[in-house]
């Protein structure tokens, strides 16, 4: 029975600690220091050893400038047998929040000789400093602790420190230092290093550091300052310095692949240096054995031949195609090259029939569950643009089906969706797009949602839905390269349903393919029509963030790109477009990218 009380005791007991540990917490993340204390001091006459309840009642009293007691708190604790040297630095910084530099000075330097007696005290002093912003004090804690212990390397927080202090020089130094040696890895250090360096080649910072790899690669040839050179030239958009840093990385190292080279090349492409980008590709076809790296490639620059095709160069292509089918056949590790021929001979040739030929007769490949969902989806797009919905929803389904859980089936779960709307089965479109909202991709999420909006707006306030259907048709003109007869459908709409719910979207999607058609100044009045009379609606962000981009793209106009991009950061944060719009913003303001 006694046995019994006692445990029943000291459960209670623990059970009213536990609460105080929480309503201590708890007001004091609420900033009502004032209960806050009652139940630190009260956990710590329990629990004297409990150094993160004794951290919380020092700032408890200073947030409440009850200096003194803070003061005699750590004098009394300071004289205990279990003080570390942290205690004494927070004694000097309750002294520097008094404004008394020379008394906190006096307790700062008793800290950082502490270290004397323990060189394994320097981590957490230096931090401690580190936390107040006493940056000069840290660097002396960490200097000191490894000169008494050379086994011990604070490089890293030193670095850090350097960085904060501007010691830009320093900073890529140490930095450079910890990834020669192998003591960090080296996206550990460009995380850090990035956030001083902009796209500027101009920069200060940028030149500091181009000058100091280029003095470490003078003195060695280590393939790490080739390495982390490439690394700069792309954050400064120079994709052809970057090449040739990439080639000879690859010239010089045993056993490479072209994978280095290819996000290159990639990137390049999607920043316009389309020039580069060939000439990367070129040499990637060149110099790798590899079947796949070497067909990606020729599908690189078969892209790039596409962007300023015309009729005469359109029919060159075709023959490059059909010339590399008769090289790589039809084999499950070449599906792509199979669908990217289909897609050219339909959308850029208008001949579905041959391109499904193609792609049924890849189906009969022996093709895991993923092989075969790609060709599906690629076919039941091709059928789509010769109107043979049913068909296409068919393999759409079987997609869906098939891999639930995965962003290929709810990619095809929206193509139904998408299909069906072209249909006009708009119920059947949004009882797929309802479940799409929750997809783990954020774009399918995003489009599902502005599809299920425009389907629901437009049926509530015409139960005919006839804006609707003219809506989707030019939408699926859109889809079949008939830019023409889309944007005359759009107009219809805008001179035939003033004042409607789907103004905004024909405004938005004509502007969309006029933009296709080279027509920027027509493009740019929709945009701002619909900035201007829908700013409420749910399609202001996609102007605004569609009038940013042609500013800056293609008109060459940043001050007024920039003025979108923050109206979008300052009054749009929910919006799908906000990660990218700060980033634009910010690198066309000359900051740092991180």
């Amino acid at each position: 029975m006694k046995q019994f009380l006692f445990i029943l005791a000291f459960c209670f007991v623990q059970l009213a600690l536990a609460q105080d540990d929480f309503l201590a917490k708890q007001y004091f993340n609420d900033g009502d220091f004032e209960k806050a204390v009652v139940f630190y001091e009260k956990l710590l006459d329990k629990n004297p050893r409990r150094t993160d309840y004794a951290e919380a009642l020092i700032a408890c009293y200073q947030q409440l400038e009850r200096y003194k007691d803070a003061e005699a708190f750590l004098l009394k604790a300071i004289k205990g047998d279990y003080a570390y040297p942290t205690l004494l630095i927070e004694l000097g910084y309750n002294f520097t929040l008094q404004d008394l530099p020379d008394e906190a000075t006096i307790y700062y330097e008793k800290a950082i000789a502490k270290i004397d007696e323990n060189p394994n005290f320097g981590y957490g002093v230096g931090y401690r400093f580190q936390k107040y912003a006493l940056l000069d004090q840290a660097l002396k804690a960490y200097s000191k602790a490894m000169e008494l212990n050379p086994k011990l390397d604070y490089n890293y927080h030193m670095a850090r420190i350097y960085g904060e202090q501007g010691d830009i020089d320093k900073m890529y130094e140490s930095y450079l230092r910890l990834i020669s040696e192998g003591k960090t890895s080296k996206s550990n250090v460009l995380r850090n290093i990035d956030a001083f360096i902009t796209a500027d080649p101009e920069n200060e910072n940028n030149i500091k550091l181009k000058r100091v790899l280029l003095q470490h690669a003078q003195k060695d040839p280590d393939l790490l300052w080739n390495e982390l050179l490439s690394w700069l030239f792309v954050q400064q958009k120079q994709y052809s310095s970057a090449f040739r840093q990439e080639k000879a990385i690859y010239k010089r190292m045993e056993g490479s692949s072209m994978q280095r080279m290819e996000s290159l090349g990639d990137m390049a492409m999607k920043e316009g240096a389309v020039a580069v980008a060939k000439s990367i590709f070129e040499y990637i076809v060149e110099n790798t054995n590899d079947e796949v790296t070497q067909l990606n490639a020729e599908l690189n620059l078969i892209d790039i031949q596409i962007l300023d095709a015309d009729e005469k160069s359109l029919s060159e292509i075709q023959k490059r195609y059909d010339e590399l089918i008769d090289i790589h056949r039809y084999k499950g590790k070449t599906l792509q090259l199979q669908i990217a021929y289909a897609n050219f001979l339909t959308f850029k040739r208008d001949t579905p029939q041959a391109a499904i030929d193609i792609l049924k007769k890849s189906l009969e490949l022996p093709l895991n569950e993923r092989g075969k969902a790609f060709i599906k989806l690629a076919l039941g797009d091709i059928l789509v643009y010769g109107k043979k919905f049913n068909e296409a929803l068919i393999y759409f389904s079987q997609v869906q089906q098939n891999l639930k859980n995965d962003v290929l089936g709810q990619n095809a779960r929206y193509k139904v969706a998408q299909t069906s709307f072209y249909k006009g089965d708009f119920d059947w479109a949004l009882t797929q797009l309802k479940v799409l909202r929750s997809s783990t991709s954020q774009l399918i999420a995003n489009d599902a949602m502005q599809l299920s909006l425009l389907i629901s707006d437009n049926s509530l306030e015409d139960s005919t839905q006839t804006a609707l259907k003219k809506y989707a048709r030019a939408d699926l003109l859109g889809y079949q390269n008939k830019t023409k007869e889309a944007i005359a459908v759009l107009d219809d709409i805008l001179q035939n349903h003033k004042g409607e719910k789907i103004e905004d979207e024909a405004l938005l999607k004509q502007g969309e393919l006029l933009e296709q058609q080279k027509d920027y100044e027509s493009a740019e009045f929709n945009y701002i029509k619909i900035t201007e009379f829908y700013s409420n609606g749910i399609l202001a962000d996609d102007a605004h963030f569609a009038l940013a981009e042609l500013y800056r793209n293609i008109m060459h106009e940043p001050e007024k790109a920039k003025a979108q991009y923050e109206k979008i950061i300052y009054n749009y944060q929910d919006s799908y477009y906000f990660p990218q719009a700060r980033k634009n913003f910010r690198m066309l303001r000359g900051d740092s990218i991180n």
